[in-house]
Formats: structure tokens, C-alpha cells, sequence
């Protein structure tokens, strides 16, 4: 995040800082320094609600020691606060005021100082102040940083108005985003990572008297104000002070319309003058200038009007404003025009550098300005995992991209942004929305009409919030679990993931398109292409990556019958955009070797433009060009070329959009090359009703998170349930049953949701609102009949059942790859929870998690087994089908291995040997046909002249539970192998082949 530089106003030598006094006020009137920290341990170590001194880190390694140590040369006092760090996250410490008395008061003063040794290192160290709320863990904060470049000590200065509010993180989400200075509750100091260090503090102070042109500003209350031609523009001037205390001295703002595009006299009726604020006059005043602009029925494009602001007595706008008057009359914006001579029409008035700014992409942190957004004319923003406004509400969501958009007003023609988000389980970035089952779960479900849904609720929600394109859904077809992008595959059999593809039509509407101006729609984009989800273990070069973003080694058959076939399904259901893998592409005997995907030519433009068909974009991963080989301006050429349509550079916008215009002015890439993608780049636009809508429509705000959104989250978190033992009938439970629950995933709603929750990794605990598994349990069963023991240290006896629900805490994409600090096994606590629970007790055991865990010879011990997958938000789903009130009816979507050693092992494999099958999943509450072999035949005969796809289904499914029944957990390779292809075949359609293959599953046995 952008942050305001300190000033360092003490200019003392090093050598000689050890010999002289703390530099005295500035002005002879100034108050007394306030201190706040003299070190000398007066202020104890220690945390709220007392006052004291304490250390804070991402985890344990990453707090910093402190202590008080006496120093010859202190700068104040005989002793400074000292100490070291070595920080891999975040960490610092905190000095806050004690709870239990009031805040402080630091109007009065300037700014804060304090003493610092310098190191010499050249990093940034953060300084933050603590402003309002009910304590210093609960206020708001402001922040600022300094740069270690000097050696020795030196005393720091910074003025209250350096401090800008944080928008990243906020304790309480932000209160008043004010810097009141009234109530304070102290400071924190956050210190550099990456590297060892130490450092040396003394002598916290307020320094300075609060000079009204320093603490008071005027602002307006916009940057940009788009009016209709003919119209009148209403610019809102504001006067506020640091502290919220009326002005002791008047403030004047001259202003004058001058400069823009716009003509004075002929465009607009030029305005002068001065508008004062009297001395005495509160802090939030406001005065209205207006700027009338005049009518000539000439169609034309946008044209500016700044308004200069001279400001005496305050600080003045960062910005100038400007009024704009709106495109008018030109046919691209004709709404009754088809959409491919609107963008026709425009096409033709753009500019290079406006054609370029279209297929740019950035991260809305990483603006350098807001105004970026019109100087670079970009085409698009997006909110990485976890990057999100303060608060982290619907409303500020939409007030954000409504903020974003209207600066894209200030453009010639007023092209809307269309913004981006990862909403790839429910609206999963923003905290209360509802969070779905992850795709491994809908997969599981084997339910297209339920992904429907799921998609639905994800799109309105998301479009509520104000943004229209979705990264989601990821069409990878899992073959490797070691992958820690598992999760975010419907599942191993591409057949499986074209059945899912219903999504997309949740998302979307019809294929057609005609739906995505609903105010309930979202553009979809269908990822990663292709071949993401067949890397070979170890291929990664990325980072400490052991296989994502690595080689995926096929031949032109595999490459076609796996990974490409859900892509074609996509292109038919109309999908908007599609993103490329990071991945590797090796084809056999293609000649080429591995080649990173964002430069597959053939395969963009070939394949899926070409003999696909695909009319939408081609948008980046997030700074995917960068590791192509060769320089950036090979990067660009070679991605573009290669068909990419808008590139997603998070960070580096700038360098972006001067290298693409130097590519193309120097015949490079061809004008022809970014007419197609800025053609179809708008085109989307069009189809989603930006033009006319550029703005949040809310009206479906209220519906995120509702009871009807979370009924569909229930529905699939219950249908995405695996039942693969069920030894003795322990499930489902009895209401009255007493049951002991124990495990690390049971009550923990970040390890239920897993990653790509709130943040890009999610993170344990209660990070959103939902129902833990255990929360639901204890709302179905009967009161009193829950024991819970995360650890299963409380007594075990006296208990009918217990429920162990055990497995991984979040991760996402590379993060997870087993090798690069995650495995397949159980954390040592889960084993203990099971083993402990499952000898004392018949047991049930639940795996939270994103991919199989090896479960080896426990299965013994264990008399019912669960895949739980990631369940999202709403554990009422999970305990649904734990007490009967659904049946389970999951089915595997993944093979679940034996060993590590079997991996990778997949469905259709010549040596298929594992735990549990794919498609494997047995019932409750359903009666399972008897009659064995007989019933058998008869159920091929009826599959084989099914004459609905339902009758076909309902024949396989009798057959399955029958073998199923038979087998129990004495699943070996001949029972395994054609159990899983009669579900592969089950999806083709082929049901008489399905259960002719089952049949041959019931023989071995």
C-alpha cells in the first residue's frame, strides 16, 4: 500500500547526537513536549487493559524481544528501549494506554517524535498511532513510515498529518476514518522483515503547537463530477481540521475554471472567484461552487474542465477537479445499436494509447493515484485474495468500485472499468458473504442443478457489491493431488468437470449472453488453459512450488481427452473470458518442449479462438508475463501475439502500457492484433451493460448472506458429503445419542471454508460469519447430549458415539503443494484425537479438508468414515446428513490413494489400486436392492434400454449400491478399477456399459 513518507526534520550528526539536548520546539509559543515513552520504566511490559509495552508477530518466531537497556550515550534518560528481530511475516510492538482510563488528548500538538539509532539498512520501518474506539486494540489506526538511511541516533519528526488511514487492515473495520487526535491510546512500531536486525528507541514524545495550516484542510467531495451537456456541475468544497475543532484563523479557497479540453464560452460559462470561511467556522463546513456548461447538439466526445483551487490558510486538494462533459451523441453510445457496430464505432476513435490502456489490468492497491486511471485510460481493476476495501462491507465495496468508475468518466469517451474478482466459492473476499463448498465438494455433489445454484448465489452476491467479472469457475482437471490448487478442481474425470460446468450459466445466465446485464449476473471466466491440473511433481520452477505453475507432460491424445474437452463444453455455454494457466504445456512430439501456456500461440489463438470458437477475452493470470522468458518488452510481444487479450499486471501498469504502445508503433505487434482484443474486450463491456450502467446497482445487497443464500450453501455442503464406511451403521446419529466430538477441524470455521476466504490463503478460526460443524451439531442434537474436547482430553466414558473431524487448515495454489511444507497426513493431534476416541468408543471421523488424506491402516479402527471436503460457511449442511435429516449421497470425485507412493493414480489408470475408488460414496436412508447377481442383470438390461437419462441414472445408481453393500472395505484393484470407470462411464451417458462394469466389480470381490 501506497504510504506517506516522514519528514526527518533533525539534521544531527551521528558523531555528536550523543552530546546534545533534544531539539527544542519550533516556535517560542509552542507548548511543552508531551511525553509519552521516556523508557526508563516508568511504562511496564505488558498488555491491555492495563498500560504497557508488548510485542506482536504473524507467528511465533516473528514478535521481537524487548527490553530496557542502560546506554551511555541516550539520547534522553539513562536508559532506551532495545532489542532484536528476525521477521519472516509481520511483526513490531505496541505502547498502548491503559483501558480502564480515558484516552489522551494530542490536539494541542504538532506531531510525534521520537528517537531512533539508525542502522544504515535502507528499509522502511512503519509507525502507527491508535485514534478513537474503545481501546488500543479496538480503535483506528493511522499509519506512516520512516526509512533506516542514516547511522547513529537520530530524532524523528513526524507531523500529525502524515499519517494516513490504513486500508488494509482495521481492527474494527474503521470508524470514523477521522485522525481526531481527542481520544488516542497510543502508537505501534512495525519493524522490516526479511532480514536479522536490531534496533535502539528512546524518548516518545508530542512535540509542537497545532498550527491551523498544518491541521486544517479543504477537500472536495469528489475528484471528478460528470455532467450532461447543457447541465450544471455542483462542486462541494469542505474545510475540516486534525481534531475536529473549529478554525481560529479564516480560510480563503480562489478558484477559476481554466484549462481541459473543453472550450470556455462555447462548452461552458467560465466562473471566478473566492469563497472564506471565517475564523470560528466548524470543522466539516461546507460551499458550493457550480459550473454551467452549455448545449450546441454537436454529438462529441467527453471534454474536461478543471477547476484550479488556491487555497490560503488550510492545505490544499491533492487534486484539482474536474468537471466533465458527458460523451453525447455519438453512435457507440446508442444503446439501440447492435453491439458489434457500437463497438465498431468506437473502436475507430480510440488512439493507440487508449486502445492499450483497455488491455491493461491492475491491482486497485497498486495505483499510484487514483487519477492513474484516467491518465492511463486503463480498462480494468482487480481485488487480489484479501485485497479489499475498510470496511469489509457490500456497501463499501460498491462505494469503492463506484469511486474507481467515476474516474474512468474523465476519459475521451468514458469507457467503464470492468472489475475483477476471485470469487470462486461464493463471494469468498468479502466477510459475512456466503461461502460455498469449494469445487472438489460440487463435484462430490455429482448434482449439475445444484452447481447452477451455487453459481446463482455467487453472481448475485458478487454483482450486488458492484463488480461484474468473476476469475471463476476453474476447469482444471485434478490428477495429482500433491497439487495444492486440488480444491479448486470439480474433480479428476473431465467428464465430471463438463457435468459442472453448469456454473457457468449461474453465473452468466444464458449462453447467449442476453443475461449479463441483470443486476444478478456476473461475467465468468473459465481457467486455468489448459492443462493446469497435470503438472508433473517437481516440474515447478516457481519459488519453493514442488508442482504448481509446473510441466504438464501429455501427448496430442491425452491433451485433447483430458484437459481440453471441458473448454470446448465452455465455449458453449457461452463463457466471457478465459485465463491461462501459469503451467507449462510439453507435447509430445510437438517438437517445442515445455512452453508456458501465456505463450501458446497455437493453442490460444489456435485452438481455442480458432477451431473452438471462443468470441470472449483472454485475460492474464496476475503477472503471468513475467515469467516468460527473455526481457518485458518479450513478454508483452510474445503474450499478446500469442492471443491474450488483457493483461493482468498488478504492479506494473505503467511499464505495461508504454512497452505495448513501443511494440506496436514499432511493427512489433500488429494494429490488427489489438483491434481484436480491444474489440473484444468491449464487447464484454457492452454485454454487460456498463456503458449504460457503470455504476453498483445494490438493490440485491440485502440478499447477501440472507437465509435463502445460505440454504443453497446448506444444500451443497450436505449433498458434497462422502459417506466411504459406514461399519455397523454408526451413521446416521440419533438425536438423544450422547455423542464426544473432538478434532481440530470442528469447531474452526477457516479450516471448514478453507483457502481463498476473506484472504488469499484464508486463515483458521472465526474469520466470517457461519456455522461450524460443531455449532450445528449441537443446534440439531438433543441439549446436554454434545461433549466437546478439541484435543480429547476430556473424560471419554459415558458416551454412545463420538465424531472426530480432523484435517488440514487453509492454503492456496502453490502454497499448498505437498513438498513445500504441507503432506497428505493427518497432523500429529488429529491422530491422537482419533485413536484416542475411536479405542474408547464406535466412532465416526469427518476429514475437513481440500484433497484425500492418507488414512492407512487407522481405517481398521474407524467405523465411519467422511470426506467432508471444504464445506464453506454452513456446517448445518454436514450435520443434516450426520443426524438423518439427509442422506448421504456424495460420491468421490477424486480417487482416494492408499499411499503417497500411489501418485499420481486416476481413474482409467492401467495400475488403479487405491483406499476408496473414484465414485465410490455409500447411502443412508436408503434401502439397498437385494437379490445380488440376478438384480444385477436385470438393472443392465433396464440401463441398456433406458430411454431418459434419469432411468439410465436411477439403474446404475441401484447397481453401485448393491456393489457397494457387497464390498464394504474390502476394496482391492480388481473391485476398484471397474467400479471407478462404470462413474466415468455413467457420465458419458453409456449406462448399460456402467453397469456391466459393476458387475464385474460384484465378481471380484
Amino acid at each position: 500500500m501506497q504510504r506517506t513518507a516522514l519528514l526527518v526534520s533533525a539534521t544531527v550528526f551521528a558523531a555528536v547526537a550523543a552530546l546534545l539536548p533534544p531539539i527544542a520546539a519550533g516556535a517560542a509559543d509552542d507548548p511543552a513536549p508531551t511525553p509519552v515513552d521516556r523508557f526508563e520504566g516508568e511504562v511496564p511490559f505488558g498488555g491491555q487493559p492495563a498500560e504497557g509495552i508488548f510485542t506482536w508477530g504473524s507467528d511465533a518466531d516473528d514478535p521481537p524481544t524487548l527490553g530496557l537497556a542502560e546506554r551511555s550515550d541516550a539520547p534522553e534518560g539513562q536508559k532506551v528501549l532495545a532489542g532484536t528481530y528476525d521477521i519472516s511475516g509481520w511483526g513490531g510492538f505496541t505502547h498502548d494506554y491503559a483501558a480502564t482510563e480515558p484516552a489522551h488528548d494530542w490536539s494541542a500538538h504538532r506531531g510525534i517524535r521520537f528517537w531512533w539509532e539508525g542502522r544504515g539498512t535502507g528499509r522502511g520501518v512503519g509507525f502507527e498511532i491508535k485514534d478513537g474506539g474503545a481501546h488500543g486494540e479496538a480503535s483506528e489506526l493511522w499509519t506512516t513510515s520512516f526509512t533506516d538511511d542514516f547511522t547513529g541516533w537520530r530524532q524523528i519528526e513526524i507531523p500529525f498529518t502524515d499519517f494516513v488511514y490504513r486500508t488494509d487492515y482495521q481492527p474494527v473495520g474503521g470508524i470514523d476514518q477521522v485522525l481526531g487526535l481527542t481520544q488516542m491510546w497510543g502508537y505501534a512500531v512495525t519493524l522490516p522483515p526479511g532480514t536479522r536486525g536490531d534496533f535502539a528507541m528512546d524518548g516518545v514524545e508530542l512535540y509542537g503547537r497545532a498550527d491551523q495550516a498544518l491541521r486544517a484542510s479543504v477537500t472536495t467531495d469528489a475528484a471528478v463530477y460528470p455532467v450532461r451537456e447543457g447541465g450544471t456541475a455542483s462542486v462541494r468544497i469542505t474545510v475540516a481540521t486534525t481534531g475536529s475543532a473549529p478554525i481560529d484563523e479564516p480560510v480563503t479557497v480562489t478558484y477559476e475554471t481554466a484549462g481541459g479540453t473543453a472550450e470556455p464560452g462555447r462548452d461552458y460559462t467560465p466562473v471566478t472567484g473566492t469563497v472564506t470561511f471565517p475564523a470560528g467556522t466548524a470543522s466539516g463546513a461546507t460551499r458550493t461552487i457550480q459550473v454551467a456548461t452549455t448545449k450546441d447538439r454537436t454529438a462529441e466526445s467527453a471534454e474536461t474542465i478543471p477547476l484550479k483551487l488556491t487555497v490560503t490558510g488550510a492545505k490544499a486538494p491533492a487534486e484539482t477537479p474536474q468537471v466533465v462533459v458527458d460523451a453525447h451523441g455519438l453512435p457507440y453510445l446508442n444503446r439501440e445499436l447492435p453491439v458489434k457496430k457500437r463497438v465498431a464505432d468506437l473502436l475507430s476513435r480510440m488512439s493507440l494509447a487508449e486502445k492499450a490502456g483497455q488491455m491493461t489490468q491492475a491491482e486497485r492497491g497498486a495505483l499510484t493515484a487514483p487519477g492513474d486511471i484516467a491518465a492511463y485510460d486503463l480498462g480494468s481493476l482487480l481485488s487480489g485474495g484479501g485485497s479489499t476495501p475498510t470496511p469489509n462491507t457490500p456497501e463499501a465495496w460498491a462505494r469503492m468500485i463506484d469511486a474507481f468508475q467515476l474516474r474512468s468518466r474523465a476519459t475521451r469517451f468514458q469507457i467503464p472499468l470492468i472489475y475483477g474478482v476471485d470469487a470462486v466459492h461464493g463471494h469468498n473476499n468479502l466477510v459475512g458473504a456466503t461461502v460455498m463448498p469449494h469445487n472438489i465438494g460440487i463435484g462430490a455433489t455429482r448434482d449439475p442443478q445444484l452447481a447452477e445454484r451455487t453459481g446463482a448465489v455467487t453472481a448475485a452476491e458478487v454483482r450486488a457489491t458492484g463488480v461484474p467479472w468473476d476469475f471463476a469457475p476453474c476447469l482444471c482437471v485434478t490428477r495429482d493431488e500433491r497439487w495444492g490448487r486440488s480444491y479448486e478442481s470439480f474433480g479428476e474425470d473431465p467428464a465430471l468437470v463438463e457435468q459442472m460446468e453448469t456454473v457457468i450459466q449461474g453465473l452468466q445466465g444464458r449462453p447467449d449472453g442476453r443475461d449479463l446485464r441483470r443486476n444478478d449476473k456476473v461475467l465468468a471466466t473459465a481457467k486455468h488453459f489448459v492443462g493446469d491440473g497435470g503438472t508433473t511433481y517437481g516440474s515447478s520452477t516457481t519459488g519453493t512450488y514442488t508442482i504448481d505453475q509446473g510441466v504438464t507432460e501429455v501427448t496430442r491424445k491425452q491433451l485433447e481427452a483430458v484437459h481440453l474437452a471441458p473448454y470446448q463444453e465452455a465455449v458453449d455455454r457461452g463463457v466471457g473470458t478465459v485465463m491461462p494457466s501459469y503451467s507449462s504445456l510439453d507435447i509430445a512430439g510437438d517438437g517445442q518442449g515445455p512452453v508456458k501456456m501465456h505463450a501458446r500461440a497455437d493453442m490460444i489463438n489456435g485452438v481455442l479462438k480458432g477451431r473452438m470458437g471462443f468470441d470472449g477475452f483472454v485475460i492474464s493470470d496476475w503477472a503471468a508475463i513475467d515469467q516468460l522468458p527473455g526481457d518485458y518488452a518479450s513478454d508483452v510481444r510474445t503474450s499478446v501475439n500469442a492471443g491474450l487479450d488483457m493483461i493482468m499486471v498488478p504492479y506494473a501498469y505503467k511499464d505495461f502500457t508504454t512497452t505495448l504502445i513501443d511494440e506496436v508503433t514499432a511493427g512489433r505487434i500488429s494494429e490488427r492484433r489489438i483491434d481484436d482484443a480491444v474489440s473484444r474486450v468491449l464487447t464484454q463491456k457492452f454485454g454487460l451493460g456498463l456503458f449504460e450502467h457503470p455504476y453498483a446497482d445494490t438493490a440485491g445487497a440485502a440478499k447477501i448472506g440472507s437465509p435463502a443464500h445460505r440454504a443453497v450453501a446448506r444444500e451443497a455442503a450436505a449433498e458434497s458429503q462422502v459417506l466411504l464406511k459406514n461399519a455397523g451403521g454408526v451413521l446416521p446419529l440419533r438425536k438423544n445419542q450422547k455423542v464426544y466430538v473432538a478434532g481440530s477441524n470442528a469447531d474452526d470455521l477457516g479450516n471448514q471454508t478453507g483457502g481463498w476466504t476473506v484472504t488469499w490463503q484464508g486463515s483458521s478460526g472465526n474469520i466470517t460469519p457461519g456455522t461450524t460443524i460443531l455449532d450445528a451439531m449441537r443446534k440439531t442434537a438433543t441439549t446436554g447430549r454434545i461433549t466437546y474436547s478439541r484435543d480429547a482430553s476430556a473424560p471419554l466414558t459415558g458416551h454412545d458415539v463420538g465424531v472426530v473431524v480432523v484435517g488440514e487448515t487453509p492454503y492456496a495454489e502453490g502454497v499448498g503443494d505437498v513438498g513445500n511444507g504441507h503432506d497428505l497426513e493427518l497432523s500429529a493431534a488429529d491422530r491422537a484425537a482419533v485413536d484416542k476416541v475411536c479405542a474408547a468408543m464406535r466412532c465416526a471421523v469427518l476429514i475437513v479438508s481440500g484433497r484425500p488424506q492418507l488414512i492407512g491402516d487407522r481405517l481398521g479402527g474407524i467405523d465411519a468414515l467422511v470426506a467432508s471436503w471444504l464445506p464453506g460457511t454452513e456446517g448445518d449442511g454436514v450435520a443434516d446428513v450426520l443426524y438423518g435429516r439427509r442422506a448421504f449421497s456424495g460420491r468421490l470425485p477424486v480417487t482416494w490413494p492408499r499411499s503417497e507412493a500411489q501418485l499420481p493414480i486416476n481413474v482409467g489408470d492401467a495400475a488403479y489400486d487405491p483406499q476408496f475408488p473414484y465414485g465410490w460414496g455409500l447411502t443412508t436412508l436408503t434401502k439397498v436392492p437385494g437379490g445380488g447377481l440376478h438384480t444385477l442383470h436385470r438393472l443392465w438390461t433396464e440401463a441398456g434400454r433406458a430411454r431418459t437419462a434419469e432411468a439410465g441414472r436411477a439403474a446404475v445408481d441401484q447397481a453401485r449400491q448393491i456393489v457397494q453393500q457387497r464390498v464394504g472395505d474390502r476394496i482391492t484393484a480388481a473391485v476398484a478399477k471397474p467400479f471407478a470407470e462404470a462413474d466415468h462411464l455413467l457420465l458419458g451417458g453409456r449406462y448399460g456399459q456402467a453397469v456391466r462394469k459393476l458387475i464385474e466389480a460384484y465378481r471380484a470381490e
